[in-house]
Formats: structure tokens, sequence, C-alpha cells
């Protein structure tokens, strides 16, 4: 493919340019997503909050219930002893706990989803409107890995910060006040010191393996990438015997990625071997101070199954404390990752007082379009373009002819605004494009790209993507232009048959007819013929070459060309060479000059092409 020829040098663009942000900047970001739903993010916290009263009040009624039970050993009297109305408020309390849970989660549930949804969309319209050299570079495979990772981070921050960290603070806080209160403070000192010690370690623990988390994603993602990559182009890995290259560079790749798991489990083993061991410190020191007491008579049995309810409570969920931490940590940067994707800048955007590009009588009134004294360097360090100036009047037809690597295909890149130019200007009707809405530009503009790819879906939903509200009817009328109606109409499922990944079940030639088709459906007043027809067979070039005639009559039409045979009747043929404008005129006057243009048209003659008639 001719573009790579000119592939710019520049940062990986799956790999942010800037430095990943801090914790409380990601947090930052994402608060005005979840803040959009104000009502149910307030709502949720208060169902929290009374999720968490309710379970700590279970403790206390069991706590009553132990100590009415304790002086009356016979069930009868036990029975008899019990109010009915501690057990009726004790399963009360635990069914409370319970219901105030799912409704927290019912009611945030929205808030979730939606702050998720716009995050991916605002992502996916960005990286629609990022510039063509970012989608050249990139890999495909690891950032829609980031992407997807992202997305899935949203519920997990979501998740572990507002249904676990914040419900234990809670938690912790209302314990430690009651333990405080109605027993001594050293119970309360002994619980603070566990959760200070475990809390301490489980961060310092966590950060330091959160690199070797890291590296495994990006192992995976380099994984991923790969093997996305060799999937895409099977065809040159079966053309070159290569199946088993790949499959090495693969098991590469998978090598490092399982060489980083077993790191990360070893270093997750030593954390929770650490986590246990303080959370069994902490426990047996408030039991033995518990039982002291009740031996002391200072405390009853209620007291001691009401600190060790209590410290259960505490302790299972800080029990996932290191799996939460690091989630939390890992959510945070998958979703820095997709915010850096977000705040990757346009190389090419509208300027603040950018206007539509307005024809005159309509869309159907070609416009001029002049290349003006242009320059134009993919990577400096390389200029393509030099001083090229030429014009398209309204409603002619310029070709552009030159050998591979001269400009031409650029030329047709620049109009379309895929890049900005370094030096001179484009203007279409006089009106400079860098000063015209992208979209409107692009709106006047049809393309046939010399390397048609097509979606993964029939073949009319790709030729009635040039004009997506076209009538079926109207699909078929630019298929039958295009010259590939018989073709779709001899296929099991007519035009509901799939062309597979980028059209790979479909032939160069009927994927360029199907490219053809969508451009003579889209109709614009700008037409770009980017060797259109350099896929077909020259029966079916001189019939689509005919109808592209037709259809270009009346719009302002630039043609880049390798056949000199399909141009001749161009209003001006211009000679780029080394990007610059070698040689312009018409098919004779160029004949007559005996120059670049004469020397192309022998050697194509003497290989047996001809003008069509």
């Amino acid at each position: 493919m001719r573009r790579f020829a000119h592939a710019p040098v520049s940062e990986n663009p799956n790999s942010g340019t800037n430095s990943p942000r801090s914790d409380r900047d990601t947090l930052a970001r994402l608060w005005p997503y979840l803040w959009a739903y104000k009502g149910r993010v307030v709502l949720a916290l208060a169902f929290m909050i009374g999720a968490k009263v309710a379970n700590v009040g279970v403790p206390l009624l069991l706590k009553n219930l132990v100590d009415k039970l304790a002086p009356h050993p016979s069930a009868a009297q036990a029975m008899l002893a019990v109010p009915v109305g501690l057990l009726v408020a004790y399963g009360l309390l635990r069914l409370s706990t319970s219901l105030f849970t799912e409704l927290r989660e019912l009611v945030f549930a929205k808030a979730t989803e939606g702050a998720a949804r716009s995050i991916s969309l605002q992502v996916f319209a960005h990286l629609h409107a990022l510039s063509l050299r970012f989608h050249l570079e990139r890999q495909t495979g690891g950032m829609t890995r980031d992407i997807e990772r992202g997305t899935r981070a949203v519920h997990s921050l979501i998740s572990y910060s507002l249904y676990s960290i914040v419900p234990t603070l809670i938690e912790v806080t209302l314990v430690l006040t009651l333990l405080a209160t109605k027993f001594d403070m050293m119970f309360a000192w002994i619980t603070l010191a566990a959760l200070v010690v475990y809390i301490t370690f489980t961060v310092s623990v966590t950060q330091w393996r959160t690199r070797f988390r890291r590296e495994m994603n990006e192992l995976d993602s380099k994984a991923h990438s790969r093997a996305i990559d060799s999937l895409l182009n099977y065809e040159t890995v079966k053309y070159f015997n290569n199946e088993a290259f790949e499959t090495r560079r693969y098991d590469e790749a998978l090598e490092r990625l399982r060489q980083a798991g077993v790191k990360t489990q070893q270093t997750l083993s030593l954390l929770n071997t650490g986590q246990q061991t303080i959370i069994a410190v902490g426990l047996i020191a408030m039991l033995w101070r518990a039982t002291g007491g009740v031996v002391e008579g200072r405390m009853t049995v209620g007291d001691l199954v009401m600190v060790n309810a209590f410290m259960i409570q505490l302790y299972i969920p800080l029990n996932f404390l290191g799996v939460i931490y690091r989630e939390i940590k890992q959510a945070l940067t998958d979703l820095d990752k997709m915010f850096t994707l977000m705040e990757r800048d346009r190389e090419v955007a509208d300027a603040p007082d950018a206007k539509p590009l307005l024809l005159k009588d309509g869309p159907h009134h070609p416009p001029s379009v002049r290349f003006d004294h242009v320059d134009f360097a993919y990577d400096p360090a390389r200029p393509i373009l030099h001083d090229v100036s030429f014009e398209i009047p309204a409603g002619q037809t310029v070709a552009v002819v030159g050998p591979s690597g001269s400009g031409k295909s650029t030329l047709a890149r620049l109009l379309y605004r895929f890049y900005d130019v370094q030096g001179g200007r484009i203007t279409v009707n006089g009106h400079d494009i860098q000063h015209l809405t992208q979209d409107s530009l692009r709106r006047n503009i049809g393309i046939v790209p010399q390397d048609t790819v097509l979606f993964n879906d029939t073949v009319a939903y790709n030729i009635a993507y040039g004009r997506p509200e076209a009538t079926h009817d109207e699909v078929v009328a630019a298929a039958q232009s295009a010259r590939i109606h018989d073709f779709i109409s001899h296929t099991p499922k007519g035009y509901d048959t799939m062309v597979g990944e980028r059209g790979l079940k479909l032939s160069g030639g009927e994927k360029q007819r199907v490219a053809i088709a969508r451009t003579l459906l889209k109709n614009p007043p700008i037409l770009v013929f980017d060797e259109a027809t350099s896929a077909l067979d020259s029966a079916n070039e001189r019939a689509i070459q005919a109808e592209l005639s037709a259809v270009a009559q009346g719009k302002t039409v630039l043609v880049i060309a390798h056949r000199l045979s399909t141009i001749v009747h161009a209003h001006e043929i211009l000679v780029m060479e080394h990007g610059r404008i070698v040689e312009r005129g018409t098919h004779p006057q160029l004949m007559i000059a005996n120059g670049k243009y004469a020397q192309m048209w022998r050697l194509q003659q003497a290989g047996g092409e001809h003008v069509p008639a």
C-alpha cells in the first residue's frame, strides 16, 4: 500500500505521551460523569448508611439475646425469658441490612451504567475525530483492550469504592465509637491499631506489586495486538508459509505474559499471608481482653459475643481489602489509559471560527478547487510536496499521473483534510479549507480510494454507507451504475450477502465496485478517484469508466491515475515527480511536448494498453 511509503514517525498511539496522572486527578475526571446522576448518588449513599447502621445493630441485639438466655439454662425458661420483640427486631435488622444494600445497588445501577456509557461514547467519538496519522500508527488490538479495560474499570471502581471501601469506613467508625463508649478505650485502641497496621501493610505491598500487574497488562495487550495483527493478515502469513513463525512470535509473547503472571501471583500470596497474620493477632488480642472482662465480671457473655461479632463483621470486608485496593488501583490505571486516549490531541481540528461550506444554488452546483503553493511533509525530515499549485475549475476534471511515491494520493488526503498543509493553502470556492468545518467539507466530497476496506456486514450496508438514509431502490441503482448488481443478484443471499472482515470474501475488483457504488450513492459535487479502477479487468474497467465519465458530468473531479488510457479526456493532466508538477496540459498537448507524459504513454502502449472507445 502506497501510504506506508510516507508513514510518519511519531510516538506510539497506544501508549500515552503524557505521564500517568495521579489517582486523585483520575477520580476528578470520573466524578462529573457520576454527578450527572446526583439524585441517585445521594439516595444510594443514604441507603448505604442505613445498611451499615442496621448491620452494626445486629451484634447489639445479639448481645441482649445472649444475656437474656444466660441465666436460664432450660429451653422452656429461655423461651419465656427472651422477649419476642428482640427476636423480631433481630430478624428485621438482618433483613434491613440486605434490603438497604439491594436498594443502594438498584438505585445506583443507572448512574454506574450511564457513566460507563457516556465515557465509552466520548472515547469512541474522540477516536473517530483523531487524524489519519493516529489511525495509521495505532495498534488496534492493544487500543481496543485499553478501551475495554477502561470501560470495565468504571464498574469496578464504583463497585469497590462505593460498595466496599466507603461502607467499611462507615462501619469501622460506628464500631470504634460503640467500643469506646460501651467498654473501655483499650478495645478501640486495639481495633484501631490492628486496622492501621493492616491498611498500611496492604497499601504498601499493593503499591509495590502494582508495577508487576501493570507489566502483566502491557504484555497482555502486546500479545493480543500480535494475535489480532497476525489474524488480520492471515493471507500474507499463508503466502509466505509463516504459520510456524507467527505461532513462535505469539508463544514468545505468551511466555513473557506467563512469567509476569507467576510473579504477580507470588506477590499476591505474600500479601494475603501478611494480611491474615495481622487479622489473627488483632482478633486474639480483642478476644483475650474480652474474655478477661467476663472472668472479672466487668463484661457479660453477651458482651463477649458482641465483640466477636463486631470483629468478624469488620475483618470479613477487610480480609478482601488487598484485593479491593489492588482492583481499585488497577481500575484507576485502566481508566487513566482511557482518559489519556480521550486527551490525545486532534492534529486536524476545526478552527474556533470555522464556518460550514455553503455552495451556491445548493449542493449540486460544483465548486472550484485550488491548490495554492502547497508544501507538505508527513515527517519534517522528508518533504513530500513542493510548491504545488493547480486549479480544478468548477465542473471540470483534472487528472494527476506520475510514478509511485510522487505525492499523487497525498493530494487527495490533503483535500479531504486528513492532514493540514505546512505551506500554502487549499481552497474550495475561494474558501481556505482550514477555515471550514471538516464535516461540511467532507459531506461535499466523495472518494473512491485505491485500497478499499469494507465493514464486516452485508453488501447492501456497505453500499448504503455512502448515504445511510438511502432507499433499497437507490442502493440497487448505484450498484447497477457500478456494474456490480448482476454479481450481487447471483449470490444466494443477494444484497444480504456478508462481505467478511474488511471485505475479504470479495475479490479486489468486487470491493472496488462496491466502493464506487457507495460514492455514486453519496452523489457529492466534488469527486476524487484514486486509481478507482485499478483492480478491474479491461472489460469492466471500460464499462465503469464510461459510467464514471457520465456521473462526473457537471462535477468537479480529481482523478489520480496509473493507467493513462483512463484520463485522456481530462480537461487538464498534471504530471508529478518527486512531489513537484513537472508537466501540465491536455493529452494532445502533452503528447506534442514529448516529455515525461509522452514517455509514460509510449511505455504503457508498448505493454498493450489501449485508449478506451
